[in-house]
């Protein structure tokens, strides 16, 4: 286990590479769910890993021991060492654990918060009386969209509806889910954190398919969406803060989200092997989850098969 245990651990680190790389290898709605799966096994996994650390070294606390029916502690290397391991896995377990609490509990209020401002609307649409251009997803019960007067003079008829079909799959496809996943998973493991932009660019990225699908003019929404950002920036002195789950057509990198709505690829040498790379980095960042999972199984067992021969049962 003193081997395989430290997989977990390290491999959350070369995820974060091989992720950046997902939304440009799959449809940005397979991408987001294959991130948000990945950081959930990867963040699990390294949970797992310092569980299984802190074990070797509480079995040298006699009442430890007594109650596992231990008649020694288990063999995994010296004494000492395994206890500072131990303790240091311990502490690294609990920092981690409050980090989630804290965290859950701060994005649940946020979401109440959400739903509290969407609730006092009856319709889907909410316009707010500001000069600051903007726009958002509010996700409630049901989830409303949230956009400025700024916004709406800012946009021709036919940008706005394409605008606003972005924000309404938003919605419809629950993404601040998939951003709450990989942003409290990240708090597990800090390797983890790299994840967090190539999933904020899928989830915009799905967000603006499905609403090229909507409105029937790919054109359209990619000029919606520029013209959006293009005033949100020129006015961003006046910026009105955001509810804290808010999803925005105007996050991320707007320009390569255009482009790729226009079907604009990036000229350069090596263009022929960038199918081979795109599909390498999504096999690396499923390796990485599914050695992850398998290094911890494999540590787990070890562990229990060390335990019945410290009880005096046959190997």
């Amino acid at each position: 286990m003193i081997y395989t245990v430290w997989l977990p651990l390290v491999l959350p680190f070369l995820a974060g590479p091989a992720a950046r790389r997902l939304p440009a290898s799959l449809p940005p709605r397979r991408a987001a769910l294959v991130l948000a799966l990945a950081a959930i096994g990867l963040a699990g996994a390294s949970t797992c890993a310092l569980a299984l650390l802190v074990v070797p070294g509480a079995t040298h606390v006699p009442a430890v021991a007594a109650v596992g029916h231990l008649l020694v502690p288990l063999a995994s290397g010296a004494p000492d060492a395994v206890v500072a391991v131990a303790a240091v896995a311990a502490a690294l377990l609990v920092c981690c654990t409050t980090l989630l609490v804290r965290g859950a509990g701060r994005r649940q209020r946020r979401l109440r918060r959400a739903r509290a401002l969407a609730a006092r609307s009856d319709g889907e649409l909410v316009v707010l009386a500001d000069d600051y251009p903007d726009a958002y997803a509010l996700p409630g019960r049901p989830g409303r969209i949230v956009v400025t007067t700024g916004m709406i003079r800012a946009l021709s008829a036919p940008e706005r509806e394409a605008l606003l079909a972005h924000e309404r799959a938003h919605l419809k496809d629950r993404h601040h889910l998939f951003t709450a996943v990989v942003d409290l998973a990240g708090l597990c493991h800090p390797g983890l954190r790299a994840l967090r932009e190539p999933l904020a660019y899928a989830v915009e990225r799905s967000a603006d398919e499905s609403a090229a699908a909507a409105v029937g003019d790919r054109g359209l929404t990619a000029r919606a969406i520029a013209r959006a950002a293009l005033a949100a920036r020129a006015a961003s002195a006046a910026a009105t803060p955001r509810p804290g789950p808010a999803l925005a057509a105007t996050a991320g990198p707007v320009p390569k989200r255009v482009a790729a709505l226009l079907g604009v690829r990036d000229p350069g040498p090596g263009r022929a092997m960038r199918p081979l790379v795109r599909r390498a980095a999504a096999l690396a960042l499923l390796s990485c989850v599914v050695l992850s999972a398998g290094a911890s199984l494999h540590a787990a067992d070890e562990l229990h098969d060390g335990i019945e021969i410290a009880q005096g049962e046959s190997p």
